[in-house]
């Protein structure tokens, strides 16, 4: 029998949800045409009413070397209560000159609170940018002070001029009537390089960034928020290509095949899938300026369900949970923050994991080739790489209300093909790319599945690099590159849909680069891109806008067209960003 208390709970939230439907996102002035500054379409994180408590990380630092920057933290003091939202507010600029895209990481007591790259300045443009994350999952950590720092290694001489300045703050929004307080995780355990915070190196698939932890002896869920981010030899990985085609193609080797393995006490546990963020310096510079491409500068992280795993994690035991990277070949940044809910009624919580069938399926994909060279030493074909994975992971726990029992049922899958032209003149590689996950979790007391949330994501990317060499020497490289991000979630309770979202984010950039017979950028030609992002609701929450650009300017920008009225229109507690969102997951 369901507890009257469980259903009471969850109908109140659905009603909540259809009451509060109409909540409007604060509006932001639209970037002027002709601007040569940073411009997205991305959604900024939409504010529940009322005034907010802020807190100051840091105010106009200066990244000049590789040193971190560290910074107190304390809780503030004039929002004690309930939070409905925590936002993370940051600014960032980096003066005209020369100076490579840098990775840009926040911390506290270890945790990520944001992880991204910073964008490239040029001789005449200084650019700024302002980026959010809603860190309001993350609230017991904020309960408590703590020191934390800036990471952004930056090399500062006469050659690389450009110094970096940045701001950050956190916005607390106290509960209220009109905004509930949200119902967040208990407690926030960060997999990271140490205390303060930091990323893991994963130089191999056989690197792991792990920590073992003593658990609560009460947890009812579990979820793992990941990070992985293509680093140095591993930065263009989506163009590598098997070792034993390195030489023949012309590129790197290691493969092309990325994801994200989660392991607890050396278990298969999750899969995260890799995207292939590009960096602003990435390829080909003016393919990002002014608009970079899809979340190089804020990556969302891939949220993993553990929670088939809850009971056997309460068993008072130390648990090791790991991250590696599959294919990892020199190097990915990583971090992870695990996520934990509790049983408020019991203090004994126990179970086992039942069913797990992605023990047996090793991230190993299937290459097929058609690359030829002929006698003239030309070469041409195809290599293609798939992998294609179902599992399931289920899992009993005995809590205050029941026995519940969760799975996970996920399909994971890549699917990459690239074509290759090489002849004395001419070098071409086209990549063709998706990377996808289908998964759904439940939640069951006895033989009655409660809850119910779907999740479907998609990241398609396409390159064209065309390299032609003249009879006079110089060369031309002209590339063509489109990013897209996809997501569907949908929650049900009882059968019956409580919500359903969905998240559309595209980049298409263009650009040719002319070098003359000594190797020197003579030129360039052809620049412009274009950005769509596109959200919306079952409780009729529109966001949409979308730009274009040309030779590195703002030429046009729409924002609202297609929604209800011409205006973009969210809840304040929706996430029309793509972040995680455990408010509505199984259990909740």
């Amino acid at each position: 029998m369901v507890p009257w208390g469980f259903v009471r709970h969850r109908l109140a939230v659905a009603a909540l949800l259809v009451l509060l439907g109409g909540a409007v996102a604060p509006a932001s002035a639209d970037p002027a045409i002709g601007s040569n500054n940073v411009v997205t379409a991305d959604p900024t994180v939409p504010r529940p009413p009322g005034q907010p408590c802020v807190v100051n990380l840091f105010t106009n630092v200066s990244f000049d070397d590789f040193n971190a920057r560290p910074y107190g933290y304390a809780p503030p003091a004039s929002c004690k209560g309930a939070w409905a939202k925590v936002v993370l507010e940051a600014d960032f600029s980096v003066t005209a000159g020369r100076q490579y895209d840098r990775t840009a990481t926040l911390w506290l007591a270890g945790v990520n609170l944001l992880f991204g790259t910073t964008s490239e300045p040029s001789a005449a443009v200084s650019p700024a940018w302002h980026v959010e994350r809603d860190l309001t999952d993350y609230s017991a950590l904020l309960r408590s002070a703590g020191q934390g720092q800036a990471v952004i290694g930056n090399l500062v001489n006469a050659t690389y001029t450009g110094v970096i300045h940045g701001s950050a703050r956190l916005l607390f929004y106290p509960a209220t009537p009109a905004a509930r307080a949200a119902e967040v995780p208990d407690a926030v355990y960060p997999l990271g390089a140490d205390p303060v915070g930091g990323t893991a190196s994963l130089n191999s698939s056989s690197d792991k960034l792990a920590r073992t932890l003593t658990l609560p002896t009460n947890m009812e869920r579990a979820y793992l928020d990941v990070f992985t981010q293509s680093q140095s030899g591993d930065e263009f990985w989506y163009t590598c290509v098997p070792d034993e085609y390195a030489a023949q193609a012309q590129e790197c080797g290691g493969g092309n095949f990325r994801e994200a393995e989660i392991s607890i006490d050396g278990q298969p546990a999750g899969v995260a899938p890799v995207y292939p963020w590009i960096y602003t310096g990435g390829i080909d510079p003016y393919l990002w300026r002014p608009t970079p491409g899809v979340q190089a500068l804020n990556f969302m992280p891939y949220r993993v369900d553990l929670t088939p795993f809850a009971g056997q994690l309460s068993d008072g035991n130390p648990h090791e949970v790991a991250l590696q990277v599959a294919g990892a070949n020199g190097y990915f940044s990583a971090t992870a923050t695990l996520l934990v809910y509790r049983d408020a009624h019991a203090k004994q919580v126990t179970g086992k994991v039942t069913r797990n069938t992605l023990v047996d399926q090793a991230p190993t994909p299937t290459i097929g080739s058609t690359l030829a060279t002929d006698s003239s030493g030309n070469t041409a074909g195809d290599i293609t790489t798939k992998l294609d994975r179902r599992f399931v992971i289920e899992g009993y726990a005995n809590t205050s209300h029941g026995r519940v029992t969760s799975s996970v049922t996920q399909r994971v899958g890549f699917d990459d093909r690239q074509t290759f032209t090489i002849t004395a003149s001419i070098y071409r590689q086209q990549t063709w790319q998706r990377t996808w996950s289908d998964s759904v979790s439940e939640s069951r007391l006895g033989n009655l599945l409660t809850a119910q949330r779907s999740q479907r994501f998609s990241y398609p990317f396409t390159l064209d690099y065309n390299q032609q060499l003249a009879s006079d020497g110089s060369l031309s490289a002209a590339s063509t590159v489109h990013q897209g991000y996809s997501q569907h979630s949908e929650s049900r309770l009882f059968g019956i849909k409580l919500y359903d979202s969905h998240v559309e984010n595209s980049v298409d950039s263009a650009d040719t680069l002319v070098f003359d017979a000594s190797g020197a950028l003579a030129s360039h030609s052809g620049q412009q891109s274009a950005q769509a992002f596109r959200f919306r609701d079952s409780l009729g929450g529109c966001y949409r806008t979308s730009l274009t650009t040309k030779a590195g300017a703002l030429a046009s920008y729409d924002d609202g067209k297609g929604c209800p009225g011409g205006q973009n229109r969210v809840s304040w507690f929706a996430h029309p960003d793509g972040s995680p969102d455990s408010s509505l997951l199984p259990g909740h």
